[in-house]
This record gives structure tokens, C-alpha cells and sequence, in this order.
């Protein structure tokens, strides 16, 4: 939600970032991974030659020459490598194994990197969620991933304090947690349409950015939401294209079933039509997040989907999340993303959320009215 008067924000600190989030030990081994179209350029640092790799710039400028000048030695960490895979192409699909170190060698992710670090933060152009998440368990590391950095990231999202991020997505939270299910309405054009999702009383999630422990785990940062994983959905909303097409998406049975259009290219519905008709799963609804964090709109989803006030559903993979839908449940493994679709005032101003509400315990309550939080999240946010 924006505000009359800008936030102010703390200088973006590495240290702070990696105390408050990992809180590491003495001699915890810490890696970057960065991925980029040819990722043999990661010798000699060549890819810092090419002015379209912003994100890669901002892992090496800012993380790595951050850790090797001073942040290593202040945290007392060791490592402080980055290496380089290539681009997946798609939000959450599994990583490649083949990774490059600036060296020129030609690495194992699975036999070199995953064993042996015990911090591993992933600076991409695409999601790496999921997957870091199931190696995370499969090889006891902790990490986050931070794709789309951009300067307004780094200077708001990842300037904040996590602690009290996490305090704050905990009140909201316990405000939403164990709900029955939601309803969410729309409003495009001259349609109106709702969407409900069912959530069973299931305990609501937190991305709340800290990271802790011995456990293994991989935050999203910037983090700052509440979310849930739809055990069912039925009934209409509007998706966005990349293109800006706007599509009504008919949804039955959890997944979204079709789609129609309603402005913009016939030809993207088609394509998407297709999909859906070949690859069922890509249809499912694995996830319902709200923001939490008071953020400037960012241009990417990552930042802007964690502002309170807005929402969030995705379709796809789930498993991340504690949901069932793993990729070998995909016909074809690139159809294996995990894909948010923001509703928020800068991502979509042509599609309202006019209000979204909670049913729990036989009552209802609304949580969010035309991008805004409604009273029932400010006297939680209050208390």
C-alpha cells in the first residue's frame, strides 16, 4: 500500500542483511549463484562486459565484492564464491547441474556447490525458489533467492529490518490463519467477477525472510507475506498477460479450466488455451499470498507482491510451498514453473480488487477493499 508520505529507509547494509537473516556462525561457508545465457562468461568476470545483465551486475557489485571486501571478515564467514548456471527460462524450474567458476572450471551444483556451503544466496533473472528449496533439504544448506534485484530492491526491500518484518507478517498471519476459505472480487472493464479458494483451516505460512538455525531452508527476499496452499478453487477471475492482454480465467475443480478473452491479442489466450488443454497442472492454483511490508512499488513481482494491500494467486508448481504438485507431475518439464500472478495497483490498474474476503468460524470478515487493508488487518497490524 503506498502512503501520503514517503517511508524512509535505512542505507542497504550486506552485513545487517546476512546477520539478521542467517544470524551465521563463525566459519559457515557462504556461495552466490548467478545465472546468465552463456554461463561460461563468468570466467574473467567477462559477463560484466554485457550492459543488459543488471541483475548479475548487482550480485557481483554489491554481494560478492561486498563479502570479499570486509563482510567475510566482519561475519567471520569463509567462501564467498560465486559461480554461474545457465538461465532456465521460467519462474521455479529446476536448475541445471552444470555451474562455471570465474576460474573457467566446469562444476557440479549437486557434487561441488550444494555440499559445501553452508549459506548459498541465489541472485537470478528467474525464481529459484522451489528448486534451492528441495536441495536445501536434500543437502542441509540454508539460502535465499533474490531474482529481479534491481537499486530500488536494494535500497527499500532489503534495507528493512527482519525482525520487525517478521513480527509484522506473524499479526497478520494469526489474522487470517485457519481460514475456511476467501472470496475475491474483481472488477475489469464492465465484468465482475469472483474467485474463491478453499483453504480447509489450514495453518497460514509466512515469508517472513528469516532464516535460521540449522534447519535447512531458503528465504525469499524481499520477503513479507502471509500465504496459503488452495486445497480447492472455483469461479472466474482476470489475468494480465505479458503482452497486456486481459483474459477472464473460468476455474473449476482447483485449476483454471479455460480462458476468454477480453482485450487485447486472441492469439496469447490461444496459446495459453493450449497449455492448459495439453498440460492440465499448469492450471492449478497452488497458492493465495497477501503482502505485509509497507515497500515502494518496484516493477518486479518479487518486491511488489510482499506490499500490504496487495494479492496474490499462482499456478503451478507447489511443492515449495508444502503443496502436492511436484514437476513430474507436468507432461513436459518446462511447463514445471511456479507462476505468481500480482493483482496490485501498479502491476494491473486495469483490474480492481474491490474486496477480498476471509470466512472463518462461521463469520466473515473483508481483508482487503480496493487494494487497501481493511480494519480487520490495521487492528491486527495495531495490536
Amino acid at each position: 500500500m503506498q502512503t501520503a508520505t514517503p517511508r524512509a529507509f535505512p542505507e542497504f547494509s550486506l552485513a545487517r542483511l546476512l546477520k539478521t537473516v542467517f544470524e551465521p556462525e563463525p566459519g559457515e561457508r557462504i556461495a552466490i549463484l548467478i545465472d546468465l545465457p552463456d554461463p561460461k562468461r563468468v570466467a574473467g568476470f567477462a559477463f560484466l562486459g554485457d550492459a543488459s545483465l543488471t541483475i548479475q551486475r548487482h550480485a557481483h557489485d554489491v554481494f560478492y565484492q561486498g563479502l570479499k571486501q570486509g563482510v567475510l571478515d566482519e561475519l567471520k564467514l569463509r567462501g564467498g564464491d560465486l559461480f554461474a548456471y545457465t538461465v532456465t527460462g521460467g519462474s521455479n524450474l529446476d536448475l541445471p547441474d552444470a555451474a562455471w567458476s570465474p576460474d573457467g572450471r566446469l562444476l557440479s551444483l549437486a557434487a561441488d556447490i550444494y555440499p559445501k556451503f553452508d549459506i548459498i544466496l541465489c541472485i537470478s533473472t528467474y525464481s529459484a525458489t522451489a528448486p534451492l528449496t528441495a536441495f536445501a533439504k536434500q543437502f542441509g544448506f540454508r539460502g535465499a533467492t533474490l531474482h529481479g534485484l534491481n537499486p530500488i530492491i536494494l535500497s527499500t526491500g532489503l534495507a528493512v529490518d527482519y525482525n520487525e518484518v517478521s513480527r509484522q507478517a506473524e499479526k497478520l498471519r494469526l489474522a487470517m490463519t485457519r481460514a475456511d476459505f476467501f472470496e475475491i472480487d474483481f472488477a475489469v472493464q464492465d465484468r465482475r467477477c469472483t474467485l474463491k479458494l478453499l483453504c480447509d483451516r489450514q495453518e497460514a505460512q509466512k515469508s517472513h525472510g528469516l532464516c535460521r538455525g540449522k534447519q535447512p531452508d531458503v528465504a525469499n527476499l524481499p520477503a513479507g507475506e502471509v500465504y496459503f496452499v488452495p486445497t480447492g478453487a472455483e469461479g472466474q477471475f482476470p489475468m494480465k498477460y505479458e503482452d497486456g492482454t486481459i483474459g477472464i480465467m473460468e476455474v473449476a475443480q482447483g485449476r483454471i479450466q479455460r480462458a476468454t478473452l477480453l482485450t487485447g491479442n486472441p492469439t496469447t489466450v490461444q496459446a495459453h488455451n493450449l497449455k492448459l488443454q495439453t498440460d492440465p497442472v499448469t492450471g492449478e492454483l497452488g497458492e493465495l499470498g497477501f503482502g505485509t511490508q509497507d515497500l515502494p512499488p518496484s516493477g518486479r513481482d518479487i518486491q511488489d507482491e510482499k506490499i500490504l494491500g496487495t494479492l496474490h494467486v499462482a499456478t503451478g508448481r507447489s511443492d515449495h510451498l508444502g503443496g502436492h504438485l511436484t514437476p513430474d507431475k507436468f507432461k513436459h518439464s518446462l511447463n514445471a514453473t511456479h507462476d505468481d500472478i500480482l493483482f496490485s495497483p501498479t502491476k494491473t490498474p486495469e483490474i480492481l480488487v474491490t474486496q477480498a474476503r476471509m470466512f472463518r468460524d462461521g463469520k466473515s470478515e473483508v481483508v482487503i477493499e480496493h487494494y487497501r487493508p481493511a480494519p480487520h488487518l490495521q487492528r491486527a497490524l495495531s495490536a
